[in-house]
């Protein structure tokens, strides 16, 4: 039931991470579309106002016909998808035409990117409905448009560009999107520029009326899932809307697409669980009558107990036994002890600065360079609590535990971890260090203890990244008993 339970945990995770990922992918695209057409469009719309401007100048109209067109129409009306930059009066007849000298004769006068400035004078930039051109067999395109007034603000005719629709049905199928997936580009009124899959029948329809819509023009950007307007498919929509343009681009992922795989990995998670469930019934019952297994496994979870999860080295359990039975041992056989207290300088700071994820490599940093300074088979590291540490040296005099702290705190120092809460700038250490020998005894173990923790908050009082030795103590009166612990 347990496994099942996990299992099945797993399977809801899997499922999450699944729709997660066709998330970001989805907003990925949305936004390289985006970014793509925006581009395009500014480029064009540049070339638009360098037009208005020039028909202002007199002089520039005086000019020789050709000469003319060079001057008013720059080459990235020429570019692949680009259709015509023209130029109208009041009636809508054109006046200058980027792909003819004279202007061909044509009457844009019941276009819609023509009517919108003729009737407001603050149209600003209109995006028109998809149209067929008159001049051309080419594919259907839109009209970008704006209006040209008089000096005394009457209306004068327009400034219009024309951008073939095969732009966007390229661009959007050089993605992919998986067999469900679709891209759609519309007006932030709800007509439809283009779609992939494309289908003739719904450029230029509206889905204004539809659910799928409402969200497109409640914010800037976003996502949801909803049901497609034009197939009936559920699918996840990223939306964006082209900056400075009334489009919207929209990328859609059908969600039997999104968890296809994962359907197919819960039925293969699924059948390994309930093979995994009847073999660990059957080994439950090997297992229980094999005593030496248990035993293994009593001394797995002991080890697993006495260390670290994080650093790997000793845990505080650990350490209280070791310290117990080292200093048993270093007072019936009159030996040195050390012990050296270890503490993360400004560790506070560097946890809120770099994350939790940072302190726990910096700490487990901290326990390798502790680790690989201490050679000796009766030497033990452990973590103390938090950003602290603990290091016992049996049989070690001061000079030998100052030597090895300093080892420590020149390992750790050169390991030039940033720690920007820090006045070094980097991760350091400070340190305690308490050595029990000659004279220099304590009544208990608890008193060791603390003497070591007085010498680090004495090292980390002057100015951290330093040693402190502990006070010695007078030697307590011989006798064969053992101190308190």
């Amino acid at each position: 039931m347990a496994i099942a339970t996990i299992g099945a945990g797993a399977l809801i995770e899997m499922r999450q991470d699944a729709f997660a990922r066709a998330q970001e992918a989805s907003s990925n695209l949305s936004l390289i579309l985006e970014r793509d057409i925006a581009r395009n469009l500014e480029i064009f719309e540049l070339s638009m106002h360098s037009v208005i401007d020039s028909v202002k100048d007199p002089e520039i109209l005086r000019l020789n016909p050709a000469i003319r067109q060079l001057v008013l129409f720059d080459r990235s009306t020429n570019a692949t998808d680009m259709g015509s930059l023209l130029v109208t009066d009041e009636q809508g007849n054109l006046v200058l035409d980027s792909r003819s000298t004279p202007p061909r004769p044509v009457n844009v006068a019941d276009r819609d990117y023509f009517k919108v400035h003729h009737d407001s004078a603050t149209a600003g930039l209109f995006i028109s409905q998809p149209f067929q051109p008159r001049l051309t067999e080419q594919a259907q395109s839109i009209g970008l448009s704006r209006r040209l007034s008089h000096a005394d603000g009457s209306f004068a005719g327009i400034v219009v560009g024309t951008l073939r629709l095969n732009y966007f049905r390229r661009l959007f199928e050089g993605t992919k999107l998986g067999p469900g997936g679709t891209i759609t580009l519309l007006r932030d009124d709800g007509i439809v520029l283009m779609r992939r899959p494309y289908d003739p029948a719904t450029v230029g329809r509206s889905i204004a009326a539809s659910a799928s819509f409402a969200p497109l023009v409640q914010a800037p950007e976003g996502s949801f899932v909803g049901i497609a307007a034009l197939d009936g498919n559920e699918r996840l929509y990223d939306f964006r809307h082209v900056a400075n343009f009334p489009l919207v681009v929209v990328v859609g992922l059908s969600t039997d697409d999104i968890y296809a795989e994962w359907r197919k990995r819960a039925w293969l998670l699924g059948g390994l669980i309930l093979t995994l469930d009847i073999a660990i019934l059957i080994l439950s019952i090997l297992i229980s009558r094999q005593f030496e297994r248990r035993q293994a496994m009593e001394e797995h979870l002991r080890l697993m107990v006495n260390t670290d999860g994080l650093t790997g080295i000793g845990s505080r359990r650990a350490l209280d036994e070791a310290a117990d039975i080292e200093w048993r041992r270093a007072w019936r056989n009159q030996q040195p002890l050390s012990l050296l207290m270890i503490d993360v300088d400004h560790f506070k700071n560097f946890n809120d600065h770099y994350g939790h994820a940072g302190g726990d490599d910096a700490l487990a940093a901290v326990a390798r360079c502790i680790a690989s300074n201490i050679r000796r088979p009766g030497d033990y590291a452990a973590r103390y609590g938090g950003e602290e540490f603990a290091v016992l040296l049996p049989n070690t005099g001061l000079d030998g535990a100052i030597a090895v702290a300093e080892k420590i705190r020149s390992a750790v120092q050169d390991l030039v971890i940033p720690n920007a809460g820090s006045a070094n700038r980097i991760l350091t250490v400070s340190m305690g260090v308490a050595c029990a020998e000659g004279r220099a005894r304590f009544p208990g173990l608890r008193f060791f203890f603390n003497a070591s923790d007085e010498a680090l908050y004495k090292a980390k009082s002057s100015g951290r990244n330093r040693i402190a030795v502990a006070e010695t103590r007078p030697e307590i009166q011989a006798h064969s008993e053992i101190p308190e612990h």
